[in-house]
């Protein structure tokens, strides 16, 4: 027994949502955020690593 074909834009939300993550891709626990290494080791950074705290 077939469905019958819905085109996409009628479906209903909860279905669209289904459809969707169903063809999204999964990282398998990976960040997607790209990183770059630090070239030197010893380079100058200006950023400080912890922020200044004005209370004390």
């Amino acid at each position: 027994m077939m469905t019958d074909f819905i085109p996409y834009h009628k479906l209903s939300k909860k279905e669209k949502k289904k459809l969707d993550s169903a063809k999204r891709r999964d990282w398998n626990g990976m960040n997607p955020v790209t990183r770059v290494a630090d070239e030197n080791k010893k380079a100058y950074r200006r950023k400080s690593k912890h922020p200044v705290s004005f209370d004390e």
